[in-house]
């Protein structure tokens, strides 16, 4: 399989920020909190605990990606750990994107009223301009980390 080490290293980097954020957020954190808007911002201000369990857990689940992308660098000695880590890492990449990409189009059009969201204008601005790309982004970094078998 060929790698891209950088973006096997941004990708690295993208997860341990992007799960960082959580950690902060379930440690009581609130910076940046009001830029995700709704349901996750009005529960952040008053959590229950579960939500406060929810919040580590998916940091937790965020963190793993970077074992995924780690695991990349290993020479495995049984081809088929090479394939699935390949489409594993692709299929990870892909999906990322389209989340971002999916959320990105779904806010425009709730922006101009077509869909109702229960976004206000700074979550719907900070959402377009840095979530939904940083989803992207993460879907980049993932996806081109490997070439090809």
């Amino acid at each position: 399989m060929k790698k891209n080490y950088w973006f096997i290293a941004m990708g690295i980097v993208w997860t341990v920020i992007f799960s960082g954020m959580s950690f902060y957020w379930a440690m009581g954190g609130l910076l940046g909190v009001r830029s995700l808007g709704g349901y996750i911002y009005e529960m952040s201000l008053n959590p229950d605990p579960s939500f406060v369990i929810i919040v580590w857990f998916t940091g937790l689940i965020k963190l793993l990606g970077s074992i995924l992308l780690l695991m990349l660098l290993v020479q495995w000695k049984k081809p088929i750990i090479t394939r699935m880590l390949y489409c594993v890492t692709k299929i990870v990449g892909a999906l990322l994107f389209l989340y971002g990409l999916l959320n990105f189009v779904t806010i425009t059009l709730s922006a101009f009223n077509i869909l109702d969201f229960d976004l206000d204008s700074y979550a719907t601005f900070w959402r377009l301009a840095f979530w939904e790309p940083f989803w992207m982004a993460g879907g980049i970094f993932y996806f081109f980390s490997v070439k090809r078998i």
